[in-house]
């Protein structure tokens, strides 16, 4: 049974589920996306992913700021809510929208919403689970197909599919593994939408997954390796774990922890000395052990692989990142 939906979605997570919808011969009768954003090194605007398959396969589409009728655009949240009632859709669908959906959105099609979201709910409410969980160490996470409803995340659960989280994964790489669980499961969900269960979730078990923030970039080299690893692999892609050697910033881009120094003297350097240089990686002192990076940029620089750049740089053991 096909369904006449609307999409609400911003990234490439929400754009695979979008595309995997309309390849199952739902009709897409409006797509919500918020409006082109500066981006690159050029700072040009870029449209978000779910404009763009929107542009190629002609789906009707709209851009606001809000759609809160009381907010600071009441013009756009009206336009949002003329094309919402004539687009007389079954279900509203939302992935990573990135606005906030106020009442009268939730009661605008007669199936209400349904929300693509990617922690094992009530774990990891909010902006970055994905983030969250890696830099948390979680071993599990998956994705929640939730009923939505005016609280944060808080709505019952219909369809729930757990994944093993790698040690050395980023966020980049589950992340992928997540919108492709995700497509499978808002599709799956359609199918049965009529013979599934609502779970109510546990208001006692929930934890936050606040945005990111800037702050949260910097290394600090007095914790532990572990928790530095998991610091570097949640932030990368973005916004990538920042350090400073010799006032030049660096972006750590992947690294793990090592339970033994190699240099048996590392103990005795300071916390975020160099301890080693090898072709396998940068050892750095931390808390309770080192650090191997194995992927590192200099800020403002392209990539390159980890021997081309320690052929130019003042990367030798004794060096201290701060």
């Amino acid at each position: 049974m096909t369904m006449r939906l609307i999409f609400a979605g911003t990234p490439e997570f929400a754009k695979i589920a979008l595309e995997r919808l309309y390849e199952a011969g739902h009709e897409i009768v409006l797509v919500l996306t918020q409006p082109d954003r500066p981006g690159g090194r050029g700072l040009q605007l870029q449209a978000s992913s779910v404009k763009t398959f929107a542009l190629e396969k002609s789906l009707p589409l709209l851009q606001v700021n809000s759609l809160k009728l009381d907010g600071k655009f009441p013009d756009q949240a009206m336009q949002a809510q003329d094309m919402i009632s004539l687009a007389h859709a079954d279900l509203m669908i939302v992935a990573a929208y990135g606005l906030i959906l106020p009442r009268w959105t939730l009661k605008a099609t007669p199936l209400g919403c349904l929300n693509i979201h990617a922690s094992l709910l009530p774990q990891w409410r909010g902006a970055a689970p994905i983030h969250r969980a890696i830099m948390a160490g979680d071993s599990q996470t998956g994705i929640c197909i939730m009923q939505m409803d005016e609280g944060l995340d808080t709505g019952d659960v219909l369809l729930c599919e757990s994944m093993s989280i790698d040690p050395l994964d980023t966020t980049a790489l589950l992340h992928d593994r997540l919108a492709n669980l995700g497509a499978q499961l808002i599709t799956k969900a359609l199918l049965q939408l009529q013979s599934l269960t609502p779970m109510a979730q546990d208001p006692l078990l929930a934890t936050y997954a606040h945005k990111i923030s800037k702050e949260e970039s910097h290394i600090d080299w007095n914790k532990s390796a572990l928790c530095i690893q998991r610091q570097v692999l949640g932030l990368n892609p973005t916004p990538g774990a920042k350090t400073l050697l010799n006032r030049e910033t660096y972006k750590v881009w992947h690294a793990h922890a090592i339970s033994h120094p190699t240099n048996p003297l590392a103990q005795n350097h300071p916390r975020g000395s160099i301890v080693h240089v090898s072709q396998d990686g940068i050892d750095v002192q931390c808390f309770d052990g080192v650090l191997r990076i194995t992927q590192l940029q200099r800020a403002n620089h392209k990539k390159m692989p980890l021997s081309e750049l320690l052929k130019g740089q003042a990367l030798g053991v004794g060096s201290c990142f701060s």
